[in-house]
């Protein structure tokens, strides 16, 4: 097989990038792995339902946004349908918080659960900044820098109104909530740290305030349901890529790729295929041990993060009599005890649209349920089965659904996670952010600055569909800017 470009993986970032550069013309392949399209963004299918793999909401569809730009290049069309109330969180004492999608709405229950002082103005301010960081994204197409016709096409795009988000990333959100005399607030803290984990991968302490403040307001931004799961997400850009001449092999595994005079040569499951360009949409972990150049390994050396500052996580799949019509789809619960063994101090649970009769048959919903294991490799789940009923008696107590309502449940831990999609020790949601690591030192999308190219959750910008859909958005640019 003989490509232009040759992109491993099926993530969202990849699929981007392969669609953007098939509109251009060029002959795209995309490696995939697995049986189904789409990484960490897509469905499964296991005795008659649909489960979504990870992520388990939509954003990223409005103006100056990654997504929107992805749709207005090439005319692809989601089977989307809008969420009124993108998510509520169970706090310990039992309040419900509903994160409204409307920020004066979302000012008013802020103030309502945690009080009047320093809400309106610090969620003003997060919500600002996460505008700005959005459109400034798609401004800056070339960073981050690391060539000087990035440097130059930098300069010349820039505004000032993004110079006015340099401070932030000198500042974490430990920080944003100092200046608006919310750290003491205890309560608010614990629900900022939970929400970041889910959105950023880390705490307070580490998330700076660029990312943290975006990865905060996700919920005042259009937020969308997939009927059928996120598979159909992923499904509108395959088809779009065949339509342009490009295609998918599943089952077909990259185990290695070597630079030659003219291109690359990648050795897969299913023979050798050949390439002007790579893209790697895996992350950096699985990439390095792709390259057997010794050059390329020690450039993503720095880069990479072991096990021990990363996240996996506990999931599980649930089938579930139908009950009322539900308002919210998506919840996260407060464990404040923690879970057994893992320690997990949060579960997030994502419900099947009530009427969504791809995933389930009338009557029946599934739930997607998740909590985060820092450190996957060290955390070897002996007990599973405790975790699984810990899990359910929080969900159960908390009323989002009854015992009886139970038809079945599946669960899996890390290893089978890395066992399935291969992700080096079963991590999820990307690289956390770390305080040290600012916007411009994450890996940017040159892998040997020769015709090797990366995305996905582990590159710049990081986690998140519209984060890896940015990421594929970035690869192609640079692509294109190098070579034609």
């Amino acid at each position: 097989m003989k490509y232009d470009v040759a992109i491993i993986g099926s993530g969202f970032g990849a699929l981007t990038a392969a669609a953007l550069l098939a509109r251009r013309g060029l002959k795209v392949g995309v490696l995939e792995q697995a049986k189904y399209p789409g990484g960490c963004a897509t469905s499964y299918r296991r005795k008659g339902y649909w489960f979504e793999t990870g992520a388990t909401t939509l954003v990223g569809l409005d103006e100056h946004m990654p997504l929107r730009y992805l749709l207005d290049h090439t005319g692809i069309q989601l089977p989307v349908q809008q969420l009124e109330l993108p998510m509520q969180v169970h706090l310990p004492d039992g309040k419900a918080v509903t994160r409204y999608g409307h920020l004066e709405e979302w000012i008013g229950e802020a103030e309502r659960v945690f009080g009047q002082r320093g809400q309106r103005a610090f969620w003003e301010h997060c919500y600002q900044v996460s505008r700005q960081v959005w459109r400034t994204s798609l401004q800056q197409t070339s960073f981050p820098i690391s060539n000087a016709k990035d440097l130059l096409l930098s300069g010349l795009r820039v505004r000032p109104s993004q110079l006015t988000l340099l401070p932030g990333a000198f500042r974490t959100m430990e920080d944003v909530l100092r200046k608006y005399d919310l750290l003491q607030h205890e309560p608010f803290v614990d629900f900022v740290n939970e929400q970041l984990l889910i959105t950023a991968q880390n705490y307070l302490p580490e998330v700076n305030e660029l990312f943290g403040a975006t990865a905060l307001c996700y919920t005042l931004y259009s937020n969308y349901y997939v009927p059928g799961g996120l598979i159909n997400l992923v499904k509108p850009v395959l088809a779009y890529l065949g339509r342009q001449g490009g295609e998918i092999k599943y089952g077909c595994a990259v185990q290695e790729v070597k630079k030659l005079a003219t291109g690359y040569q990648l050795r897969t499951s299913k023979g050798e295929v050949q390439s002007r360009f790579v893209i790697s949409g895996i992350p950096l972990n699985n990439t390095v041990q792709l390259f057997s150049e010794e050059k390329v390994r020690q450039r993503l050396q720095p880069y990479l993060l072991g096990s021990e500052r990363l996240n996996g996580a506990f999931t599980m799949s649930l089938v579930l009599r139908a009950q009322e019509a539900r308002q919210v789809l998506h919840h996260q619960v407060h464990v404040p005890q923690g879970l057994p063994e893992i320690g997990s101090k949060s579960v997030f649970i994502s419900f099947s649209h009530p009427q969504d009769t791809q995933r389930a048959p009338a009557g029946e919903v599934v739930a997607s349920v998740s909590t985060h294991i820092h450190h996957p490799q060290q955390h070897l789940i002996q007990h599973k089965g405790a975790i699984e009923q810990a899990i359910l008696e929080v969900l159960l107590q908390r009323g989002l659904f009854r015992r009886e309502h139970i038809l079945s449940v599946q669960s899996a831990t890390p290893g089978a996670w890395e066992f399935w999609t291969r992700r080096a020790y079963g991590a999820v949601g990307g690289y956390p952010q770390y305080r040290h690591t600012k916007p411009w030192q994450m890996k940017d999308a040159r892998l040997d600055h020769r015709g090797a190219y990366l995305c996905g959750d582990t590159v710049y910008p990081g986690q998140g569909i519209p984060g890896v859909c940015l990421s594929g958005i970035i690869a192609a640019n640079k692509l294109l800017q190098d070579h034609f």
